[in-house]
């Protein structure tokens, strides 16, 4: 009876923390409506070709299995909703462009167990205005936080992706 009772309450403890370790800030729909200061306009699809392919991988520094990235586009701005594993679990984040330049970037859902702190205004706000170099990196250096690299990281390289996909739309349109 006692190693029942204790099997049940690690099971218990074992999902309760995996539990907390799902947080989500903000429901990507309610990003993409507060960006636009409207409704979401009609999602709209990105067909990833050979190049496109060739910078996304080379940004993450490992392959990127998707054919295709929904984004959302209204008077010459765009929303990107990514995802990018920080750790161990996805961290999804809502990036908005406008006149080439990052407007907002947001964590909206966090996955992992520890590094939480990039959700927070003092470390996403370094993003705003940042654009990207010929080189595809940002014009700008983004300050770490201790415990929360690799989540930095992974916000760094969706911001860069975010930027050079609507570059490369805006050049399609031209």
């Amino acid at each position: 009876m006692k190693l029942l009772q204790t099997l049940i309450f690690i099971a218990a403890s074992i999902l309760s923390l995996a539990a907390l370790a799902k947080s989500q800030y903000q429901a990507p729909q309610d990003f993409i409506s507060q960006a636009f200061n409207a409704p979401a306009p009609k999602a709209k699809v990105f067909w990833l070709d050979d190049e496109a392919q060739k910078v996304i991988e080379e940004i993450l520094s490992h392959k990127f299995r998707k054919m295709r990235i929904r984004y959302w586009q209204q008077k010459g701005e765009t929303v990107w909703i990514l995802n990018e594993i920080g750790k161990e679990a996805p961290i999804t984040v809502g990036i908005h462009i406008k006149d080439q330049q990052i407007a907002q970037t947001k964590v909206l859902i966090y996955r992992e167990s520890r590094g939480d702190e990039v959700r927070h205004d003092f470390f996403t706000d370094q993003f705003k205005e940042a654009k990207l170099k010929k080189d595809l990196k940002l014009d700008r250096h983004i300050d770490g936080i201790t415990g929360a690299t690799l989540s930095v990281r992974a916000l760094t390289k969706l911001s860069r992706i975010a930027l050079w996909l609507d570059s490369r739309i805006r050049r399609e349109l031209t």
